[in-house]
């Protein structure tokens, strides 16, 4: 019988009897919610690896050549995230093994929370929310100054999905919206009326910048401090894509030196991000805890696609999702 584990013993139920509809599972004892991204022990990735014919993982799951090394039988990786930098992709590849993801599925719910962000930022929401707990908001009360969105530039640092479900939502609040991608995207260029900008460009000239590319490492460091010190004076930067697309260190002296008027971050290059950390004690400074896909239904999506990917390779030779 065909083997399956799962890194969680803690997803939504359905998820467990879909599998089991193609063969026997195995849920690691997690006992927290499933949606933390603490990975489990890599003792029991490698163990996993070793005896069954598919994982399902997690973001926290780093499954690398070293948990691959053991894979004896194992057919199928699928994750319950787009992303996959957390998997040995090439390694994986290299054995044979499919790598499987949930695109799509999150994707309105991380353009929600990025343009939520920018708002955030834009008009001091949370510095607001701040300064009336702590009993310091009489001061400026009626005149905590921020910014319009309307009439403004925002640029799209990558134009898949995400990036053009960004876009449309920043349009629709009166944003000139431009874009750069690694690949030009003539025909939603088209579709929604924005440009396409080089990035060196596009940083120089737009007063709030998204950053929504995929981790690659071309990618990697992408806003790193040559192109963040280009940036037009007094920008905003939103990260809604992995921590390590910015260089944090590069952000912090952007941000020190005055040449960004702040920052929102939903991803980091450590996670979770200390509460110590210098970007914590920012008051122009937004952060979330990797939540951009976390609404109920898209999770509960996320963990059927996941499910759905690993019953249809047994059952038709293919998952929906395939990492190319």
């Amino acid at each position: 019988m065909v083997c399956i584990f799962v890194s969680r013993d803690t997803f939504p139920e359905v998820l467990y009897r879909r599998l089991a509809e193609v063969g026997e599972v195995r849920a690691y004892p997690y006992g927290r919610p499933a949606w933390l991204t603490s990975g489990i022990p890599k003792e029991a990735l490698k163990r996993a690896a070793a005896e069954c014919d598919a994982m399902v993982v997690f973001v926290g799951d780093v499954v690398d050549r070293e948990v691959l090394s053991n894979a004896v039988n194992l057919k199928i990786i699928s994750t319950v995230s787009v992303g996959y930098d957390h998997i040995d992709v090439a390694e994986a590849r290299r054995r044979g093994i499919v790598v499987a993801n949930t695109p799509e599925v999150l994707v309105d719910a991380t353009a929600d929370l990025a343009v939520g962000l920018l708002l955030a930022l834009a008009r001091r929401i949370v510095e607001g929310d701040r300064l009336i707990r702590e009993g310091k908001a009489y001061d400026v009360w009626g005149a905590l100054m921020g910014s319009d969105i309307r009439g403004k530039r925002a640029g799209v640092v990558g134009l898949g999905n995400l990036g053009a479900a960004i876009a449309r939502r920043l349009l629709a609040f009166g944003a000139e919206v431009v874009y750069w991608s690694r690949t030009r995207k003539p025909q939603v260029e088209f579709a929604l009326g924005i440009k396409y900008l080089p990035l060196e460009e596009l940083l120089a000239t737009s007063d709030f910048v998204v950053v929504s590319v995929a981790l690659t490492p071309d990618t990697r460091h992408l806003m790193n401090w040559e192109r963040l010190s280009r940036m037009k004076r007094g920008a905003y930067l939103v990260n809604v894509s992995r921590g390590p697309v910015v260089d944090t260190e590069a952000l912090l002296r952007a941000l020190r030196e005055g040449v960004l008027a702040g920052a929102a971050l939903d991803v980091y290059e450590v996670e979770p991000l200390p509460h110590t950390h210098e970007l914590a004690r920012m008051p122009n400074v937004v952060l979330t805890p990797h939540i951009g896909s976390a609404a109920l239904e898209t999770r509960a999506k996320m963990a059927e696609i996941a499910a759905e990917n690993v019953v249809r390779f047994f059952r038709e030779g293919r998952p929906l999702y395939v990492v190319e």
